[in-house]
């Protein structure tokens, strides 16, 4: 594919993450103006699966640390803001409605609701870096 045509599918594909709420189309601007979405949604997707992997951790423990659950919810929210991903944040929210009461059954749903978000994020912010890397593949000159 030509890099105009990839220029255009990447440019889409951003449209369509607004259109869609998967990322607030602000902060995304932002990240794109200072040449650091890409970078930023590395970390993002890093940083974010780690954590949901350590709260998935604590879940599963026989007694619960929900002030170490609550304090990991915190910084995946912080987390999800450096992307604007509204929607993984929406999530954390409904979780920490359960944690906060202490309902683990309802934690469990809602940390499953969490990791859905999350992957569809992950799933289109790795479309766009891939669209990037091939973009950049076919030269300063095209």
């Amino acid at each position: 594919m030509a890099a105009a045509a990839l220029r255009a599918h990447l440019n889409d594909h951003i449209a369509s993450m607004y259109t869609d709420g998967v990322v607030d189309e602000d902060t995304f601007e932002e990240l794109r103006d200072e040449g650091t979405a890409a970078e930023v949604s590395r970390l993002f997707i890093y940083d974010a699966s780690d954590i949901i992997d350590d709260i998935d951790t604590l879940m599963e423990e026989p007694e619960v640390d929900f002030d170490e659950v609550e304090a990991l919810t915190q910084q995946l929210m912080r987390c999800t803001s450096s992307v604007g991903a509204q929607q993984v944040n929406l999530a954390c929210m409904n979780f920490g409605n359960f944690y906060a009461i202490k309902y683990i059954q309802g934690c469990l749903l809602s940390l499953d609701l969490v990791r859905n978000e999350f992957y569809i994020v992950r799933h289109e912010l790795e479309v766009m870096m891939q669209l990037e890397e091939q973009i950049a593949a076919c030269g300063p000159n095209s």
